[in-house]
């Protein structure tokens, strides 16, 4: 049932973004272009998504346990710290200069466009770069001693 719930889920965003026209990069181009063209409709795309997954979300919050999965996986992190800013730079960066971000971009790949492609590709290998990179913090952690008392 999670893979179905999946689905639907994947078809619904998937669709809204079609419809707004979200997967064409000259939107988005539009969009950050505030001295220019400027296109505002991005902003009222994001303003709709928000009207719609706050109740979603507050309901979500309220229920012991998740329709479709054993529990919920809400973040526990609530503080900015360098990796999210780092992270949030590139991705700014990444959308800026090509017009996509994942969701649309995975959904453009049906143009088979060489562009579309090589950024999905190079997409890929920084989310398993991040991987790795994750793994081997993680890794150095645990070989890290731990100081005691008696250390002084």
């Amino acid at each position: 049932m999670p893979i179905l719930a999946a689905l639907v889920c994947g078809l619904v965003f998937g669709t809204g973004l079609l419809i707004s026209g979200m997967v064409q990069p000259t939107k988005v181009l539009g969009f950050l272009d505030i001295f220019g063209a400027w296109d505002p409709s991005l902003a009222v795309v994001m303003m709709a998504a928000l009207a719609v997954s706050m109740p979603g979300f507050m309901l979500a919050g309220r229920r012991a346990r998740p329709l479709f999965a054993p529990r919920s996986f809400w973040p526990d992190k609530t503080e900015v710290d360098p990796p999210l800013a780092a992270g949030a730079a590139l991705f700014g960066i990444g959308w800026g200069l090509v017009g996509l971000c994942p969701g649309p971009a995975l959904e453009s790949l049906a143009t088979l466009s060489p562009g579309v492609i090589g950024f999905v590709a190079a997409m890929a290998a920084g989310m398993m770069l991040q991987d790795i990179w994750q793994k081997s913090r993680a890794a150095i952690r645990r070989e890290e001693p731990v100081a005691s008392a008696a250390d002084g």
